[in-house]
């Protein structure tokens, strides 16, 4: 069995995406479901997702845990959190009251798009994580190179939580740039409390004009840094469709990953993401 650790739904009508702007992403300005979803990743080997969110409020997290609740796909799901509130443990209350409320795993905030690169440095931000580890409940990192450091300082100050690296911190490979990135990617590995997803890299390349060369440097950055045991698999879908199918998408994971052994790549395609996001798989 495996697992896709990172991917999206939404239905446009119901939750506005204002991130999906211009001629450049037509491709995605379009509703995406749960049964789209399975459409790709039938022959993938794919049985289990975990779905994260997209939009700044509540309403997106209750309706998928909703989601999570009436199909066995879904196994795990990553929501939204307003951490900058002193609200943030009545918001968790709210969430409690909340049909599937079980498949609840974790939370995410959009730093990347918040104009304070020192917003995850924040003192009411380091305290709603803090206590997110102690209810045990994982934080994702959304992150660019201008968050780092103020990312850094969180996973530091916030010990007893688990953080999770989304799309290896987006570094920025059409570019080619990798010195800074590498260097803060190898603080954030050196935290015990951290993994990394090995998502996101299509969509930080040259759309559709990609080689798998394009991420080797990048691949082996984190694979040193954190080993194969703290890497895990997601799609990213569909935000990845801006420069890469589903099964591209797999085929290169599966490429970067060749030379791994039996258990590095149950680790990778499974293990990881169940120990990180505590999922039962029987659910």
């Amino acid at each position: 069995m495996r697992i896709d650790s990172h991917h999206h739904i939404w239905d446009l009508g119901i939750q506005p995406q204002p991130w999906i702007d211009g001629d450049t992403m037509n491709s995605i300005n379009k509703n995406f479901s749960l049964d789209d979803l399975k459409s790709e990743i039938s022959g993938s080997e794919i049985e289990k997702t975990i779905l994260c969110q997209t939009s700044r409020n509540q309403a997106e997290t209750k309706y998928f845990l909703h989601i999570a609740a009436s199909d066995s796909t879904i196994s795990g799901v990553i929501g939204w959190l307003d951490l900058d509130s002193k609200k943030a443990s009545e918001q968790i209350e709210e969430y409690s009251q909340v049909t599937g409320y079980e498949f609840l795993v974790g939370f995410r905030e959009m730093a990347q798009d918040i104009s304070d690169p020192n917003f995850l440095a924040r003192p009411t931000v380091i305290n709603n994580v803090q206590m997110l580890g102690k209810l045990g409940f994982t934080y994702d990192l959304l992150i660019k190179e201008p968050q780092m450091d103020a990312a850094i300082q969180l996973v530091k100050s916030a010990s007893e939580t688990q953080f999770v690296i989304d799309h290896l911190a987006k570094p920025q490979i059409a570019e080619k740039k990798i010195d800074a990135w590498k260097k803060n990617i190898e603080t954030l590995a050196s935290f015990p409390n951290t993994v990394c997803k090995v998502s996101g890299m299509v969509t930080e390349s040259h759309w559709n004009s990609w080689r798998i060369e394009d991420f080797e440097p990048y691949f082996e950055v984190v694979l040193r840094a954190f080993g194969p045991s703290r890497l895990m698999f997601g799609s990213d879908w569909p935000v990845a469709l801006l420069s890469a199918t589903y099964s591209q998408v797999v085929n290169l994971a599966e490429n970067l990953t060749h030379s791994f052994s039996e258990g590095e790549n149950d680790s990778f395609w499974r293990r990881t993401a169940v120990q990180t996001y505590s999922i039962d798989l029987n659910s």
